[in-house]
């Protein structure tokens, strides 16, 4: 629950709106199509309309399943938090109930837990009919403090009351959320674990009645920190199924700087003595030994090369005037680019040398600015052609004529700079460019040139503001018209930085044409900036705003890393196995004049082993993009432990292309523990009960492929697959399911990094968010065995469960929402061959009627 990093919760100011806007809410779709919409998943829960997230409160009563959840009852996006309330006896089959614990006027309901208070501790029901509490974050909205509070039910979960003496834990923090509490035995008495968010520490307090709360030890830092931390949770797991041996699993959610980048669930595996949990990893951390190319340790730059002042005349000794503590660093010295500050930039390139080993190893650090392919450094002169416009005027004329505008967007002449409220803009040229943030984003309208002939090759442009792509219901786009179809469209990047865009026009010469600016969105990011229209013989680069580090071959960037928004370095690895042998650069780059717009570098090292991170290191539940909010389910029958996630991201999680209901939540997972390879890991498998909705069965013969594709006669948009396939001599290989239409989601095994790899990057709409199309990894070393591969696809999701033949794990989960015609399921190999060894795969029913 993190104001800071969820659309939504950034202003306080907000949630004083937020408290009394009745945000808009899709219609119900009508009863012969409801849970049956496209992308509607048929396997999985999802509330029949409106925005969902974190899990909450689930506990399993008198036969029941009850999860509750964030949910606004208003909208389908976040807002008006409440608890939304499903049932189920299977955990298969779910019937969602009316609203549990609403919002008021005072405060929004954030995640918590539901205990049954069998002994009726706190006098809200009595020793014939104890009640269920629920202890959950109280959102103020007046001040954005977040503290703890309570509501009893008296007849089964159906309808709450608020205590009257709320809040019961009150630190007077914004960074205080997310209760689990549950029964420990040992001390008689409730157990509460509750994060502190922004310290990236897990508290312990105890309590005899859930009223009085004792604070009993927190945990942390540790493991990873690059976001808040969340939504925690602790239970004990039996090691290798012996119930004498018992271990503790404390599970952590981040956002962002999760294993993917954005929103993830990690988990610490240890000991709990009734007051602290420790942790059996200690943290402490040897990389790999090597031949060091670089440490910055001698007082110079010796035969690196720097350009600009950036890095100043030589390493520097540590944090440098104006900049925060740097840690990280080995020995005393280190190259650091904020040598005047975040407005300087640079390079530092080493001379050629030869690559010998398998990897360079290296710290890096400072902002998380990213190499973008296709970008140059440097300032890009301006392309020389026909300039359409350049708004430098007062008024929406250039040299074809006036330009014409609806709605209220654009005002009547062209912005002189940044707009009231909106963050400072960057990268026009002149003085004057297009921005729709006249009175804010809620402003729509259009603008239009008028007609040209297109007699050169290309159309460069500067462009920025929200990503809203024409395809959208409400877009902020630039578009090319040609015979009143458009046929060319750009969009920003939810930046305010103008950057060079380019669209080839090669096929359509001598065509007239008209540019179109729009902006139909009123929501987050919902405005447009154009600049420097120019018809040129020359395509525009983008500018790079890159600080990282990379490795580069005949001058061509390969291979790159960046910091992580730190002023403490961290391990970062280039795999150089297939350039041994060839000449090759280092270049720490600097290209950033914002925020965070230096870089931190240190300890060059060629290795035989790649050097981890703190978040390679980290033990993640999932390794995918849609896997957050973590929580298991309290009393399961059996002692079992069911785990059930939110099967989202706050990247994009509020313009995932679904109406009228927004999220799902993951199959429920059992989990247990398992001892591999001397170490105790955290094992996942979808619950037994998966079992009843398996339909049509289809089993796959063996089946080679060398350098391609085979259809493997498996079809369907609701699958449960088990395979295993055998290495053989190629790079990749893998299945890809939702195939067809152009799509594909591939589930591959990288044999030249020892990777399991989930890619969407043509699984269909990749583009409602820039930070959607991806590629998810996780190391799973096969050493020439045999991968297995549990796999369930869903109407727009996968979850793969990969195992080696040591038993050891990885899991990942994403959503995808491809064309409801691509249902096939298909082997491939890249680059050699492999072998299905055996695939069953099973049709699956959907849970809706």
């Amino acid at each position: 629950m993190s104001p800071t990093t969820r659309p939504g919760r950034r202003l306080l100011t907000a949630l004083t709106v937020l408290s009394g806007l009745a945000l808009f809410a899709a219609a119900p779709a009508a009863a012969d199509t409801l849970y049956h919409e496209q992308y509607r998943p048929q396997f999985h829960f999802t509330p029949a309309q409106n925005w969902m997230n974190d899990p909450n409160g689930l506990i399993w009563y008198k036969g029941q399943y009850h999860l509750f959840f964030q949910y606004n009852p208003s909208g389908n996006t976040w807002g008006n938090m409440s608890w939304g309330h499903a049932v189920s006896t299977d955990l298969v089959h779910w019937e969602q109930l009316p609203l549990a614990i609403p919002q008021d006027d005072n405060e929004m309901v954030f995640s918590g837990s539901v205990v049954l208070d069998t002994d009726n501790t706190t006098g809200f029901g009595t020793q014939a009919n104890p009640p269920l509490v629920a202890v959950y974050t109280s959102l103020v909205k007046s001040t954005g403090v977040q503290r703890q509070s309570l509501a009893y039910s008296t007849d089964g979960g159906t309808t709450w009351t608020k205590y009257s003496g709320n809040p019961v834990l009150d630190l007077n923090s914004v960074n205080f959320r997310d209760p689990k509490v549950f029964w420990y035995a040992p001390t008689k008495s409730w157990l509460m674990t509750v994060a502190l968010s922004d310290q990236h520490k897990i508290s312990f307090y105890s309590s005899a009645d859930l009223k009085n709360w004792t604070h009993l030890s927190d945990f942390g830092p540790a493991g990873a920190t690059g976001g808040v931390w969340e939504c925690p949770d602790l239970f004990p797991l039996s090691v290798d199924g012996d119930p004498s041996k018992t271990k503790w699993v404390l599970a952590v959610n981040l956002n962002p700087g999760a294993i993917a980048g954005g929103s993830g669930a990690q988990y610490f595996v240890g000991d709990f003595d009734g007051t602290k949990f420790t942790a059996d990893d200690s943290g402490t951390y040897t990389p790999p030994s090597g031949t060091v190319l670089q440490d910055f340790e001698s007082g110079s730059f010796g035969d690196w090369t720097a350009a600009t002042n950036a890095f100043g005349g030589a390493p520097a000794a540590g944090a440098l005037d104006g900049q925060s503590t740097v840690t990280g660093f080995d020995g005393t010295g280190l190259a650091n680019s904020f040598h005047g500050g975040d407005a300087s930039t640079g390079t530092l390139t080493s001379p050629a040398f030869t690559v010998t080993g398998d990897y360079i190893n290296f710290k890096v650090g400072g902002g998380n600015h990213p190499h973008r392919v296709g970008s140059v450094l440097g300032d890009e002169p301006t392309p020389t052609g026909e300039t359409l416009a350049d708004f430098e005027g007062s008024a929406y004329s250039s040299p074809l004529g006036d330009w014409t505008t609806t709605g209220d967007a654009f005002g009547t002449r062209p912005a002189q700079g940044t707009l009231p409220d909106q963050q400072q803009v960057t990268g026009y040229l002149g003085n004057g460019f297009v921005n729709t943030y006249l009175n804010g984003d809620a402003s729509t309208g259009t603008l239009t040139s008028p007609a040209f002939t297109i007699d050169k090759k290309y159309l460069d442009f500067l462009i920025g503001g929200g990503y809203h792509t024409a395809s959208s219901d409400t877009p902020t786009a630039v578009e090319l018209v040609v015979d009143g179809k458009v046929v060319r469209s750009a969009t920003g990047a939810n930046a305010e930085s103008l950057d060079w865009a380019s669209w080839d026009l090669s096929d359509l010469q001598g065509k007239q044409a008209q540019i179109k600016v729009v902006d139909a969105n009123t929501g987050s990011w919902g405005h447009i900036d154009l600049d420097q229209a120019v018809l040129s013989d020359t395509q525009a680069q983008p500018h790079s705003d890159e600080t990282g580090v990379n490795l580069l071959v005949d001058g061509k960037i390969v291979q790159s890393a960046t910091g992580a928004n730190s002023e403490t370095l961290d391990w970062a690895s280039f795999n150089t196995t297939s350039y041994k042998g060839k000449q090759v650069q280092l270049q720490i780059v600097d290209a950033n004049t914002g925020g965070w717009g230096h870089v931190l570098a240190d300890q060059f090292t060629a290795a035989d082993k790649p050097a981890l991170s703190v978040t390679q290191r980290a033990h993640w539940l999932d390794h995918g993009q849609d896997f957050y909010a973590a929580n298991s389910f309290t009393d399961a029958p059996d002692g079992r432990r069911v785990m059930i996630a939110w099967m989202n991201s706050w990247n994009y999680g509020q313009t995932i292309p679904t109406s009228p209901w927004r999220s799902a939540d993951t199959f429920p997972r059992q989990l247990s523990l398992r001892t591999v390879d001397g170490t105790t890991q955290l094992i996942q498998q979808p619950v037994s009960e998966l079992d009843t909705l398996r339909g049509t069965t289809t089993t796959v013969p063996t089946t080679a492929v060398s350098n391609g594709t085979v259809p493997l006669g498996v079809d369907g948009t609701t699958l449960e697959l088990r395979a295993e396939l055998t290495p053989g001599t190629a790079d990749r290989f893998g299945l890809d399911v939702r195939t067809g239409a152009g799509q594909r989601t591939r589930i591959g095994y990288d044999t030249t990094t020892g990777e399991v790899y989930l890619d969407r990057t043509a699984s269909g709409d990749v583009d409602f968010d820039p930070t959607f199309s991806s590629t998810e990894h996780a190391p799973l070393a096969l050493d020439g065995q045999p991968l297995s591969l549990h796999v369930l696809v869903d109407t727009s999701s996968v979850e793969v469960y990969a195992e080696n033949a040591l038993g050891e794990q990885v899991v990942l989960t994403d959503q995808i929402f491809p064309d409801p015609s691509s249902t096939g399921v298909d082997l491939f190999a890249d680059n050699g061959t492999t072998e299905l060894t055996s695939l069953q795969a099973w049709q699956l029913a959907s849970i809706w009627k």
